[in-house]
């Protein structure tokens, strides 16, 4: 039996990824966001908010619990929000960056703490999966909370990545950046005033040209790369490179 456990399971690439691996009947999938969409045997849905750490922090027992005969343990960091888009001390509300950094920051840490914590002893092949962006890496105007979020995503999974090699653990750690894909947040994109995003006509091309990636494709190429994770011995993959 292998437990799936993702963030954000309810919609886009997240829900692809679960869909997916529900066709496996050895597969188990625990979908953490704030409502459900999939109904299927093998299927848990824990109902969470990742704007309310105290509430996360209450529930993570809950996320967490006892596999003893799992032979694999997975933990996908999908869930992730863009916040708004603006410049940096021209539109931009201070409680903003803590938004964008509680969801996509701080919960993924938390998580991938207790995922840790839970499962040290557990015998399964254990593998964390942190969504990250090409937007960590390269700077993009009107993105700086998510831009610096991401990036932190990077920083973090690449820093744990060394402290389970120090502890030979054998549990990998990944930041995984899925591509331009065809999800509500490139629609939120795509709406932005130029003033405030000074590339958004390339974005809204993407849109027009059939450029985007479906959640579906995307999905695959995750489900695969989760089979197939023993290839890869960076911490920083891309879907671009599958």
């Amino acid at each position: 039996m292998n437990i799936y456990i993702i963030t954000g399971a309810s919609k886009g690439i997240g829900k692809a990824i679960a869909e997916e691996l529900l066709e496996d009947e050895n597969n188990r999938v625990v979908g953490v966001s704030r409502t459900n969409s999939i109904k299927h045997e093998n299927y848990r849905h824990q109902p969470l908010d990742f704007s309310d750490i105290e509430a996360v922090e209450h529930n993570l027992q809950k996320v967490f619990i006892s596999y003893p005969e799992a032979q694999k343990l997975v933990l996908i960091n999908n869930a992730g929000v863009l916040g708004d888009i603006g410049y940096v001390g021209e539109n931009m509300q201070n409680e903003m960056f803590q938004f964008v950094f509680d969801v996509n920051v701080v919960v993924p840490a938390m998580l991938m703490n207790t995922f840790l914590q839970v499962y040290q002893q557990h015998q399964a092949q254990k593998v964390v999966v942190n969504v990250s962006s090409g937007a960590g890496k390269h700077p993009i105007d009107g993105w700086a909370s998510y831009c610096a979020s991401k990036a932190a995503i990077d920083m973090l999974s690449q820093t744990v990545q060394l402290e389970q090699d120090k502890r030979g653990s054998g549990v990998k750690i990944y930041a995984l950046s899925p591509g331009v894909v065809d999800t509500g947040m490139q629609g939120q994109i795509r709406e932005s005033d130029a003033s405030r995003f000074s590339t958004v006509e390339k974005f809204r091309d993407y849109k027009a040209k059939g450029e985007l990636a479906s959640p579906e494709e995307v999905g695959s190429k995750i489900v695969n790369f989760l089979h197939n994770t023993d290839k890869y011995r960076e911490v920083i993959v891309s879907v671009r490179d599958m």
